[in-house]
């Protein structure tokens, strides 16, 4: 009896040692190269090293001549597939580049003899800036014929992007010579595709490196099964040149900012290509349940603002393919996108209706088909995904009251996908207008119950206590429309005896107040005013 109980035990034990395992590898967002982090971080840093003694620094990783060797020499069927792989992409960029009236089409209109001289003579005249560039291109003009096909397709493509963003809204943009001696870099993470670093231009200015991570997914795979390296690189890279694209063409607030790129050089790799981009801090969503519930609105207003630039945007309407949580980043509390090497502004094809349907795990949608595309499928996966990762979690809990009605119809809305984003963007802005003129103020007319006195430029020391959310942890810190609302607050906190509205708002214009549970150390402090409660 007792070794059955043990087995039991030991059986338990396992069963939930395997169900905790299968859920951490297969949640969504779960990244399967965490365990490079420190390699890639290492060898980056060891780089950085090598440019400070006088060599250039590349933004690759060290496994590369690893993955270079393969035991199963590919078929040329097989590498066939992969200069088609690389011409779907090439094409896919281009598209993105050009006009919209030009997309019925595809590869680039201009005759390839009349686009290398415009190449030669953008790189020649309006380029010299980007001396990262310069360096290298020369070579590629003089012995354009013994590149590879892949290798052509990737010089025209770093060519066209020359052409189209020698600066964006007036900014020059920066290149090689800005990255060759960039300080503090660390290495931030890495996904299927790409790998991201944290550098200091100008030992001040932060960004964020981009580049292909010859450790991961994507290049592990490809090299695998076709055995090039150098192919392998230009496949992936292209997702880079992609994203770039449409940060240049899709210019929006909430949209991260492309400060430019470089193609250098890197061992057996020509013109490996890096994008400089503006840096922003990762979404955590445990973190976000915490904070306050008016940082929260401005999470989702910022997306649903996103996505109806999207749905009407240059390209036409955009759709996020791969829409995660960690595909966005906040920066300076606004909500930005990262991520676009899976977008697509394509609709989907449809011969009737049964082919429009949009699949998630919770349940599906059916759209019409019209005109051989599915309308709107692209807007409502935008939204109905806004709904199931950021909706639901960050809209209604903590809200006023007053706002909770409209909150709870928008996030119903979105979830039935009865509104669309244009309706969606409406009611939030209606939220907006309501909080940051108070108007979501219950029973303001009625008297106080306390009584308090106020001190002016005058604050407390210590007697902290913690509520939630607080925009200070070891506080009781928040945000309030008027001296009113703040006296509501400490009316209905046990702990509260006085309370200090600050100097400090919030981006609606709310101002920040520290609630206190007594008033024993009162210090000066300027533009600050202190309310210590006499009555209850």
């Amino acid at each position: 009896m007792k070794r059955r109980k043990i087995a039991v035990a030991a059986g338990f034990c396992l069963s939930f040692f395997l169900g905790t395992l299968m859920n951490l590898l297969f949640v969504p967002g779960f990244d399967h190269h965490q365990n490079h982090g420190d390699r890639v971080h290492r060898f980056y840093h060891e780089q950085r090293q090598r440019a400070v003694d006088g060599t250039k620094l590349h933004v690759r990783d060290s496994a590369s001549a690893a993955v270079a060797e393969v035991n199963n020499e590919p078929t040329i069927g097989s590498r066939r597939h992969l200069q088609l792989q690389i011409r779907e992409r090439y094409d896919e960029v281009l598209r993105y580049r050009q006009q919209r009236s030009s997309w019925l089409g595809t590869g680039n209109p201009v005759r390839p003899l009349e686009r290398r001289r415009l190449m030669d003579l953008a790189q020649r005249n309006n380029w010299e800036p980007n001396k990262g560039t310069e360096r290298t291109s020369h070579q590629y003009t003089d012995s354009h014929h013994r590149l590879s096909p892949s290798e052509t397709l990737y010089t025209k493509s770093r060519g066209d992007f020359a052409l189209n963003t020698r600066s964006v809204n007036g900014t020059q943009m920066l290149g090689c010579s800005s990255i060759d001696n960039v300080t503090d870099v660390q290495y931030l993470g890495s996904g299927y595709t790409k790998a991201v670093y944290k550098a200091a231009v100008n030992n001040s200015f932060s960004v964020a490196l981009k580049s292909v991570d010859f450790g991961g997914h994507d290049m592990e795979n490809c090299v695998k099964k076709y055995g090039s390296t150098a192919d392998c690189y230009r496949l992936a890279s292209f997702k880079i040149v992609k994203e770039m694209t449409l940060m240049e063409r899709l210019q929006h607030p909430n949209i991260l900012k492309l400060f430019g790129y470089c193609y250098q050089d890197s061992n057996d790799i020509r013109d490996t290509v890096t994008a400089i981009t503006e840096l922003g801090s990762p979404l955590e969503m445990i973190q976000l349940l915490q904070t306050s519930w008016e940082e929260r609105f401005r999470i989702c207003l910022s997306l649903v603002r996103l996505l109806h630039y999207l749905a009407h945007s240059p390209l036409g309407s955009v759709t996020l393919l791969d829409f995660r949580p960690r595909q966005f980043v906040l920066v300076h509390g606004e909500l930005k996108v990262t991520d676009l090497d899976d977008a697509s502004a394509e609709e989907t094809l449809c011969s009737a209706t049964a082919d429009c349907v949009m699949e998630f795990p919770a349940r599906n949608f059916t759209l019409p088909c019209s005109s051989g595309r599915c309308i709107g499928m692209n807007e409502k996966r935008n939204l109905y995904n806004a709904y199931r990762f950021f909706f639901t979690y960050l809209l209604p809990h903590s809200a006023p009251p007053a706002l909770r009605p409209l909150l709870d119809k928008i996030v119903n809305s979105t979830g039935e996908l009865i509104w669309g984003v244009d309706e969606t963007l409406v009611q939030l802005e209606k939220v907006l207008h309501l909080y940051r003129n108070g108007l979501y103020l219950q029973n303001s007319t009625q008297p106080h119950k306390a009584e308090f006195k106020r001190m002016v430029d005058t604050s407390i020391n210590g007697d902290n206590y913690r509520c939630w959310p607080s925009y200070q942890h070891e506080g009781c810190m928040l945000s309030v429309f008027d001296i009113h609302e703040a006296i509501s607050v400490c009316e209905n906190h046990a702990q509260c005896r006085a309370f200090v509205m600050t100097n400090q708002t919030t981006w609606t214009g709310h101002q920040l107040v520290f609630f206190k549970s007594g008033a024993a150390n009162l210090s000066p402090s300027p533009g600050k005013v202190t309310f210590v409660r006499v009555s209850s």
